[in-house]
């Protein structure tokens, strides 16, 4: 791929071979998608779900029992086969592109990293990475956010930027940053002038979703953790080479350095299906101990709650829980975030959970993300 054509130059170049095979690998998907699923249905509702009736002389009471009845039915184990196949033939394919070129990049972001930059990059070799992070290959990635090949190394985060392309069929944007841009769309309209001078982003990766934010608030200070030191020098030679400053810190959401009331807002992208039923409200009681009052929690999640679902859709969005290594994925969606938050120091009154939608969402015709948060209001913890 030319230069041209990369969305900047720390952006995992593919070679012609690559780029037919990850083409292969999108097409894949797109094939396992909609049209699929509906017809997973069918065969359930037609194969399995009679049988159940004359078995017991009702219909499935709970996603459990809906789950364990779809997942002996044929079309929903083909499909599941391949879909599987997919994701490991695309996970091999990233990594193999990026292991190429991992000491090209390095060497790219290490000069940039030890070069005068308008941001800055500090990291802890002695920071303990939570079990629930360390010792799992999350979407059976080998090595997870954490694999290193050499000093320095940007492999997990340059094979991160390269995977969710792919993964999400370019429905992320070039700079794969619309998760951000919807938020900072949601922000301007419903807290109309609301102009923050700290922002905050958890579990920022590559830092696609945190550079939306120092376009949208050229007047404030934005910093982006991770656990992840090879996704946070990526993270920070990609902003220095887009010129935009952020402050990226290797630390624990769970528990940071930064101090009481230290920012009007955070944010989080897809972090809260990452995190264990122990860690979540430890982040949500970390977000209200650094807000200052009148400071936003808005934390950009995957749309799934089983309140809205029938069981065979709760059964269904399970399937990453049970078979693409997200482990946490089910819970979250049975969570009760609300009363999360609440037991947290947030008021009922403070708390939204809505749709998110946003122009780009609209444009590209995906359903919204979730928005869940809470503004921080005066009372005392």
């Amino acid at each position: 791929m030319e230069r041209e054509h990369l969305p900047h130059p720390l952006f995992p170049r593919q070679s012609a071979d690559e780029r037919m095979r990850h083409g292969f690998l999108v097409e894949f998907k797109r094939a396992l998608g909609a049209t699929p699923r509906t017809n997973i249905r069918r065969s359930y509702e037609k194969n399995m779900l009679p049988r159940f009736v004359a078995e017991h002389g009702r219909e499935p009471q709970t996603r459990q029992e809906t789950k364990a009845l779809l997942y002996q039915d044929d079309y929903f184990r083909w499909w599941t086969a391949l879909a599987r196949a997919q994701h490991a033939t695309y996970v091999e394919a990233t990594c193999d592109c990026v292991e190429r070129q991992a000491e090209t990049l390095t060497e790219v972001a290490r000069a940039i990293t030890h070069s005068k930059t308008i941001g800055s990059l500090r990291l802890d070799s002695a920071l303990q990475v939570p079990p629930y992070q360390r010792d799992m290959d999350v979407h059976r990635v080998p090595g997870g956010y954490f694999a290193e090949l050499l000093a320095d190394d940007v492999y997990s985060g340059a094979r991160y930027e390269l995977g969710i392309t792919l993964y999400t069929l370019g429905t992320n944007g070039v700079m794969n940053d619309t998760k951000g841009i919807a938020a900072i769309e949601f922000l301007k309209k419903r807290f109309a002038g609301f102009e923050p001078r700290r922002i905050l982003d958890l579990g920022c990766t590559a830092g696609n979703s945190t550079l939306p934010y120092v376009d949208a608030f050229p007047n404030a200070e934005v910093h982006g953790i991770d656990l992840a030191a090879p996704c946070l020098r990526y993270a920070h030679a990609r902003s220095e080479l887009l010129a935009r400053r952020v402050h990226y810190s290797q630390q624990n959401a769970e528990r940071t350095d930064f101090r009481d009331g230290d920012f009007d807002l955070i944010v989080s992208h897809i972090l809260l299906h990452e995190l264990s039923s122990t860690a979540l409200p430890r982040v949500f009681a970390e977000c209200r101990r650094l807000l200052r009052p009148g400071g936003i929690m808005l934390h950009v999640e995957v749309p799934v709650r089983y309140s809205r679902l029938d069981l065979f859709e709760q059964a269904l969005s399970d399937w990453d829980a049970d078979y693409n290594n997200e482990p946490f994925w089910e819970g979250l969606h049975a969570t009760d975030l609300a009363a999360v938050a609440q037991d947290c120091g947030f008021r009922a009154e403070e708390i939204f959970d809505v749709d998110l939608t946003s122009s780009i969402t609209a444009f590209i015709n995906r359903q919204p993300w979730m928005a869940f948060g809470a503004i921080r209001g005066n009372h005392p913890q």
